[in-house]
């Protein structure tokens, strides 16, 4: 059967059954956004609208597979708590035959524009993208307009890789950033211009002081924050370098700042955004509070999962307060999600060069962690999660390197191991190591050195083990842990 259909396709009972096989599966989370059967990917459109956050996301509904993408929606007044909406999005136009792909949005008039990248794939087996509109009023009611596509084809001098709009205003005039691939194949954005948001005309390539750097630049999002402009985009073709670039497609955030009218980006520095295995095209709001807050897809492509084989995969990060510090951009956990907390238990103590010591907390798979390990003299020593004698998720601190790692190959259900089971990154390790660690079933995030260290890593833990929480040092240890079980947030 095609990849290529499209939601209305369904047969009858085909949603339904789909849906009853994916919420068998106890590797769900229940406090992130995911889909409630089938495949979702990128986050798309991440808006604050009307008094609601939306977030609108890739979505191939028939199979864990990258197949005819649509547009899901959940929305919700809090950030925690969300609610399933129809189907934003469905590919029903020649213009965007094969799937309506990645992009954001933009408020104006009251009224939220979508615009989105059109799939287009011929019999002869070439392809085009399309970049195309669709309007959404404050009764959710969304519309494509009539003269789709608002830009058709991609310029000369690029391949087809031309996708994924992000929208910006400056000075009276809207700016369209498009990740792109030159036709030499290597990477950048391009930039067109619009004075009303529907109609589009090109207006040049981003230049920036970044050589060879991918064969392919995705998801671009745009923001100002703390006096510095940044730029986030997703390169596609990165060497690993140490411990850099080791997933299959990497996240990168330059600040600088941004000449719109000379077409160039001046990189002061810049930074891989997540340091764990699943963590790829990330878009930022600003809600009506002036923070900045970002969501990322939870996932990685080309590589398969365990949860395959329960006709759902991927989800969501939990959303992030992003803030810079020294060119250095922060990423906390929002302050809601203490909402979520409905029981807690903590304890402290002490150890003293001990390999593994398992902690007396709740037996919970969702939940979060409030970690303070306190050390003078211990070298190696961390906290494992999921922690048997068959399996663990250790995040190991090691003074004389100078490193924190995390591990996922300790499990029966591993994968993606093609790209290594380790991630590290290179930190001051003091006496004292505090950690944020959030748990929901099968994804950790791991946030250290108070939001400029992050790790996302999906895990699958069997099922059938009653895993827990050890710490382990090779010299004395003292701790103090606070763990709060966390309830649901999406059905």
């Amino acid at each position: 059967m095609s990849k290529y259909r499209k939601i209305q396709d369904a047969k009858e009972g085909e949603l339904t059954s789909l849906e009853k096989v994916a919420n068998q599966d106890s590797w769900k989370p229940i406090y992130h956004i995911h889909p409630p059967y089938g495949l979702m990917n990128d986050p798309n459109g991440v808006s604050y609208y009307n008094d609601e956050y939306h977030i609108f996301y890739q979505w191939y509904p028939f199979a864990p597979i990258h197949g005819m993408k649509h547009w899901g929606h959940v929305k919700s007044k809090d950030l925690i708590h969300w609610e399933r909406m129809p189907v934003a999005i469905t590919p029903t136009e020649d213009y965007e035959s094969h799937g309506a792909y990645s992009g954001g949005s933009f408020v104006k008039n009251d009224i939220l524009h979508l615009f989105y990248t059109g799939n287009v794939k011929y019999d002869d087996g070439s392809s085009n993208a399309n970049q195309c509109l669709a309007l959404m009023n404050n009764k959710y009611e969304i519309e494509k307009i009539a003269y789709n596509p608002i830009i058709r084809g991609v310029p000369a001098g690029y391949t087809r890789h031309v996708r994924d709009p992000k929208i910006l205003e400056h000075n009276g005039c809207y700016y369209m950033l498009l990740g792109a691939q030159r036709s030499n194949e290597t990477g950048t954005l391009l930039i067109y211009h619009s004075k009303n948001l529907f109609s589009w005309e090109l207006y040049g390539e981003l230049q920036t002081n970044l050589k060879d750097f991918g064969f392919m630049w995705e998801c671009p999002d745009f923001f100002h924050l703390d006096g510095k402009d940044i730029l986030v985009f997703s390169p596609q073709g990165l060497e690993g370098k140490g411990d850099s670039y080791q997933n299959v497609y990497n996240v990168i955030y330059a600040v600088g700042t941004l000449d719109l009218e000379n077409l160039y980006f001046h990189i002061e520095s810049y930074n891989e955004l997540d340091k764990g295995f699943d963590f790829y095209a990330p878009q930022t709001l600003q809600d009506s509070n002036g923070r900045r807050i970002m969501f990322a897809w939870a996932g990685s492509s080309e590589i398969s999962y365990p949860s395959d084989d329960f006709m759902w995969a991927h989800c969501l990060t939990i959303p992030r307060e992003l803030t810079l510090e020294g060119n250095i951009l922060k990423q906390r956990p929002v302050s809601e999600l203490k909402e979520l907390r409905t029981s807690s238990k903590s304890i402290s103590g002490c150890v003293q060069n001990e390999t593994c010591v398992l902690l007396d907390l709740l037996k919970e798979r969702s939940y979060e962690l409030e970690v303070q390990l306190q050390v003078e003299k211990a070298n190696v020593f961390g906290i494992s999660l999921f922690h048997h004698e068959e399996e663990s998720f250790p995040i190991t601190f090691h003074r004389e390197k100078g490193t924190v790692s995390v591990e996922r190959g300790n499990f029966q259900h591993r994968f993606g191991g093609e790209y290594g089971y380790t991630r590290c990154k290179q930190i001051q390790i003091q006496d004292s190591m505090s950690m944020q660690i959030f748990v929901d079933q099968s994804i950790v995030e791991v946030f250290l050195c108070d939001g400029d260290t992050v790790f996302t890593s999906r895990v699958f833990p069997r099922k059938d083990l009653e895993s827990g929480i050890s710490l382990f040092a090779d010299e004395k240890m003292e701790f103090q842990i606070t763990q709060y079980k966390l309830g649901r947030g999406l059905e």
